[in-house]
């Protein structure tokens, strides 16, 4: 009985992971982005609905997260090429990571892209209550999301899909 409800259990969490895969790894639902203000470890005050008519990546992270340091040089050398075409980055520490850690941290890998602290929790709960890292949201042009994904992301494609929310080089 013990290994038929132990088969029960595995399923039905198989069943759990799968739901989830398909609400996190879907491309955005064309819902508008929250109106959410970031201060920036430098204290520069940035109002995500300003960035309109621009691609904006928000990633949530820790200092904690392997996969989200993974991701760090990825991210640093796509802001280095589509930064000065109009992509704007800005990666959202999680509020139970000591601020101490956060600045060691981007001083530490030299992170060229906007890096903000969530201390209260509040940016997190505006993408819907961000509790796992990395979770990351694309804002199209026009202020919608129109991707998100927790996990490791695939870089190649999101670099190809942000590519052609930016403008031409004519």
């Amino acid at each position: 009985m013990s290994k038929r409800r132990d088969i029960i259990i595995g399923v039905a969490a198989v069943i759990v992971i799968a739901v989830a895969g398909l609400i996190w790894f879907m491309p955005g639902s064309g819902e508008r982005a929250p109106d959410v203000r970031f201060t920036t470890l430098d204290g520069e005050e940035i109002r995500l609905a300003d960035r309109a008519g621009k691609p904006t990546l928000i990633t949530f992270w820790a200092t904690t997260c392997t996969t989200c340091i993974q991701e760090m040089p990825y991210l640093m050398a796509m802001y280095e090429e589509l930064g000065p075409k109009g992509l704007e980055i800005i990666g959202v520490a999680m509020d139970y990571d000591p601020i101490r850690d956060v600045e060691r941290l981007v001083e530490a890998r030299e992170l060229n892209y906007t890096i903000s602290h969530d201390s209260d929790g509040e940016i997190a709960r505006a993408f819907g209550g961000v509790r796992l890292t990395p979770t990351t949201f694309l804002i199209g042009p026009r202020g919608d999301i129109v991707q998100r994904r927790l996990g490791l992301i695939d870089m190649e494609r999101l670099h190809d899909r942000i590519s052609g929310m930016l403008p031409s080089d004519s």
